[in-house]
């Protein structure tokens, strides 16, 4: 599995970040080079071409994982490794793609021609493995898989992520739950580069991010956030309805539990995550613990009738120093590098429904919300919600990390999908058993209300320093490589591991109007 962080951390110092400079990142020999230096300047010490198209900042795929919604339960442990492989895949592509800048400004064909076509040939191979796989449990193969093979190259200039509005367009089944225009955040204010232009080599400290364009100051964000509305720009659950809660405390991870894997989407893969995870909660995930593992773990919550997993991306600043994991895979070897950070807070609770009573979840239940790859999927799944003590009912940011004054402390939200199909605790793409509630604050087609689990964890990090376009000492949650560390990819994973007394008592606090413990 991916390695686990338990060990108490000793931070080794490393050389100063050089703004310009490439980085050797990890021990492991790769040098990431630094895509976001304007064209017209050679201020990172490899030849650039004076032509504006010879960056790509990275590589969109499509995300197969979303497209399979009909995968036969004896077929999804295999998918789900073909799965990981083409992450794998791609992250493998990225990775040439950064040490290859110099052939690059070269050579206009170079990217197509020695990284894009040889990823699609290997894609063509995965994918035909995926449908031999559900053939065989006896499912259908879906049509024109093949046609999922093909990438594309992503400009150095940022790509649009709808910034003006909420980056998490929550379309499940056809429901429609994009907030309209409430994110301020892609505005550049606070010293930033005004145009979303290159960065003037700024890249992050191991070249992948984040810019000093992935900042705003949160005192010059125009107020977008309403009270008595979700992180999510969806209706409030609880005000109306079932108006209890139940809050739960796990602790924020004293034990410095972590690994790269996730049992959810890529059970069975060591480092399927390809970032590295915070776990609160249950004791025994990894990417190979079984349904009977964790209802057998120990659990770091103080009722011990929760023994639910709880787990997020873990927050780094890049301070030029290397973590536990520096040359381990999720850590170094994937481009997360820096200190990893423990919340201050971790806080969850669970809500109930605006209009209904909930029902009790059931055992095994898993639910993700958000995107770890929204940078290049786009809004439709995404639901990242940043902010500042102090700033929560004026400002919620989705696609920008804040820079918060002195004082306030960096703040991620995740109000999870509350509606039920009333029969699996899981579906192949790991999202259509689960949805938002719509509008109304009601659930859609037949699905059940269930508790709705609130996230919210507080990090006491200094303020990013900006300064003529680049950044030193940010800060920016784990994620894949090619995602760049975008705010837009924070996402947030739940199994539950309630006890029937517990999972009942939680319904009947919601249903009853009481706030329990």
């Amino acid at each position: 599995m991916g390695r686990n962080t338990r060990k108490r951390r000793t931070p080794l110092a490393t050389k100063a970040i050089a703004a310009s400079a490439a980085l050797a990142l990890g021990g492991g020999g790769l040098v990431w080079a630094n895509f976001y230096a304007s064209a017209h300047e050679d201020s990172s010490g490899w030849n650039q071409t004076k032509s504006a198209n010879a960056q790509v900042a990275t590589i969109n795929c499509p995300d197969v994982g979303q497209k399979l919604t009909k995968v036969p339960k004896s077929a999804r442990q295999g998918v789900a490794k073909e799965l990981a492989l083409l992450d794998r895949q791609v992250t493998d592509a990225y990775k040439r793609l950064a040490e290859t800048r110099q052939a690059q400004a070269g050579d206009a064909n170079f990217v197509n021609n020695a990284i894009l076509g040889p990823l699609k040939s290997k894609r063509v191979a995965t994918l035909d493995r995926i449908g031999i796989n559900i053939n065989r449990a006896g499912g259908q193969r879906p049509q024109n898989l093949e046609q999922l093979a093909q990438c594309q190259g992503v400009p150095a200039e940022q790509p649009e992520t709808n910034d003006g509005q909420q980056g998490g367009d929550q379309n499940q089944d056809g429901q429609d739950q994009n907030q309209d225009g409430q994110d301020q955040g892609g505005q550049d204010q606070g010293g930033q580069d005004g145009g979303g232009q290159d960065q003037g080599g700024n890249g992050g400290q191991a070249g992948n991010g984040p810019n000093a364009d992935d900042f705003v100051d949160i005192t010059q964000v125009q107020g977008n956030a309403q009270l008595g509305v979700g992180a999510n720009g969806l209706p409030a659950n609880g005000d109306s309805g079932s108006t209890g809660s139940f809050t739960t405390n796990c602790g924020v991870n004293e034990n410095e539990n972590r690994n790269s894997d996730n049992v959810i989407v890529a059970p069975g893969v060591s480092n399927g995550a390809q970032h590295q995870h915070d776990y609160v909660g249950n004791q025994a995930n990894n990417a190979f613990a079984s349904d009977q593992d964790l209802a057998n773990g120990n659990t770091t919550c103080q009722n011990q009738g929760d023994k639910s997993s709880y787990f997020w991306p873990v927050l780094r600043v890049q301070d030029g120093q290397n973590d536990i994991d520096a040359n381990a895979p999720g850590g170094g070897q994937d481009g997360n590098v820096g200190t990893i950070v423990e919340a201050s807070e971790a806080q969850l609770k669970f809500v109930g429904n605006k209009t209904s009573d909930v029902v009790a979840m059931p055992q095994a239940l898993r639910i993700i919300t958000g995107d770890a790859k929204s940078f290049v999927n786009g809004n439709a799944n995404a639901n990242a919600n940043w902010s500042c003590t102090g700033f929560e009912d004026k400002v919620q940011l989705h696609d920008k990390l804040p820079i918060c004054p002195e004082g306030s402390s960096v703040v991620r939200t995740s109000n999870f999908q509350s509606c039920w199909d009333g029969q699996n605790i899981d579906s192949a793409n790991h999202r259509t058993h689960v949805a938002f509630v719509q509008g109304d604050g009601t659930c859609a087609n037949g699905f059940q209300a269930i508790p709705q689990l609130q996230v919210r964890l507080v990090y006491d990090v200094p303020a990013p320093q900006i300064q003529n376009g680049q950044v030193q000492n940010a800060f920016a949650v784990d994620s894949f490589p090619d995602q760049l560390h975008k705010a837009i990819t924070d996402h947030n994973d739940f199994i539950n591991f309630f006890d029937e007394n517990t999972m009942n008592e939680m319904v009947n606090c919601i249903n009853s109007g009481q706030d329990c413990q």
